[in-house]
């Protein structure tokens, strides 16, 4: 069985709602859902995968509660650990910052020794810009529950089949 630790900011509920939508479709292993807002030091290191999930505010900005848990993510050993992210975002209303959130998570981490996995094509996805974007891809799951909820779940389906074999 394999420990996974899903970790979210949430303002609205939707990050939450797609949190739980990934932990029950990873109910054959060992998960733990923390809201961000109640992270605590030693959390992160419990665990030798991680999801982190975001929402994207503003013009681009990080959903507020991971303001203050960054500094915790940021002194943790995530040297050799899996890590995954997923980003919910507005493409319609927000098109020049369409999940920036994951892409502040992204750059924040990429130094700590983890390895990111879960990575998905930017086909099939209309927008303008993204900080989130590498080479043609996500650096994770983007979502978009303000527009294309109706593809959710199926995105989320195809994501979980791809990160579940990386985690050890």
């Amino acid at each position: 069985m394999k420990k996974i630790v899903i970790i979210y900011g949430s303002t609205t509920g939707n990050t939450e709602s797609a949190a739980k939508n990934i932990a029950g479709k990873l109910s054959t292993e060992e998960v733990r859902l923390i809201d961000v807002a109640n992270l605590k030091a030693g959390d992160p290191d419990a665990f030798p995968n991680l999801i982190l999930g975001t929402s994207t505010w503003g013009f681009g900005d990080l959903q507020d509660d991971w303001e203050s848990a960054l500094s915790i993510l940021a002194k943790s050993d995530l040297t050799g650990k899996k890590v995954a992210l997923f980003g919910l975002g507005d493409s319609d209303a927000y098109a020049d910052t369409f999940v920036n959130g994951m892409g502040i998570l992204y750059e924040t981490l990429e130094d700590k020794g983890c390895e990111f996995i879960g990575k998905v094509p930017v086909d099939g996805y209309t927008f303008d810009a993204s900080q989130a974007v590498r080479d043609g891809y996500f650096v994770g799951l983007a979502l978009n529950e303000d527009g294309e909820s109706n593809l959710t779940d199926a995105r989320i389906k195809q994501w979980i089949a791809q990160i579940l074999p990386e985690f050890k």
